[in-house]
């Protein structure tokens, strides 16, 4: 039996599984509209161990979310998936977050594009076919009334992810779809990180460092300091 716990962080949906040999055992998750991670990301962790009926030590690897999206939430997702594997001597499995949010969109025919929220009118996005199979690499792009008119030309494309609310009314195409309430999630991570596992395909815990796209901007606070 192959136990890999799943961490997923890259949005506001604080995500986490353990899954056997691909297979989702016992999910928790929680989108409250606020970045919660840093207070239930370990209590989730706990609780999704305890809830499989195994203990940490069963696990034979921690899988994690690597981006793109949000600085802070991969940031925390990172650190505590190296922490636990320093603790444990397991591999570190990353995880391209886009692809995992591709997978939660069944499709027998077009593309699916998933789209994470970038600040103002960007996103994050790549583009996967009806296999999952990635057939354009992540950009950080601005949405016009142009945008994947290259896929939507051709075919359906189904648009997925908290960056779909700055498509809609922008890209009229009537080949787009637009699919609501759906962010990254630990379930999806599940078959991913066990592929992984089974390639050996892993990560030097030392200097894994999350795929952020964009440097990080702190905005100023709005108050005065006077």
């Amino acid at each position: 039996m192959a136990y890999i716990l799943n961490i997923e962080t890259a949005t506001k949906n604080c995500s986490v599984s353990v899954a056997n040999n691909g297979e989702t055992i016992t999910l928790k998750e929680l989108n409250s509209g606020e970045y919660s991670h840093a207070e239930k990301l370990h209590e989730f962790i706990e609780e999704v161990i305890r809830k499989s009926k195994i203990e940490l030590s069963d696990l034979k690897a921690v899988a994690v979310s690597k981006g793109p999206g949000s600085y802070t939430g991969l940031r925390i997702g990172v650190s505590a998936a190296k922490g636990l594997c320093f603790a444990l001597e397991i591999p570190l499995i990353s995880v391209d977050t886009l692809k995992t949010l591709a997978l939660s969109v069944s499709i027998t025919e077009g593309c699916v594009i998933p789209l994470l929220d970038a600040r103002r009118m960007e996103v994050y996005s790549s583009v996967f076919d009806s296999k999952n199979k990635k057939i354009r690499g992540v950009k950080a792009e601005i949405i016009t009334e142009d945008s994947f008119n290259d896929f939507l030309i051709k075919q359906k494309v189904y648009l997925v992810g908290d960056g779909v609310e700055k498509c809609k009314g922008v890209i009229v195409n009537k080949n787009a779809v637009f699919i609501d309430d759906k962010l990254p999630s630990a379930n999806e991570m599940a078959m991913l990180s066990y592929e992984k596992f089974k390639k050996n395909d892993i990560e030097d815990i030392a200097y894994f460092e999350p795929f952020y796209l964009k440097d990080f901007v702190a905005l100023k606070s709005k108050k005065s300091l006077f």
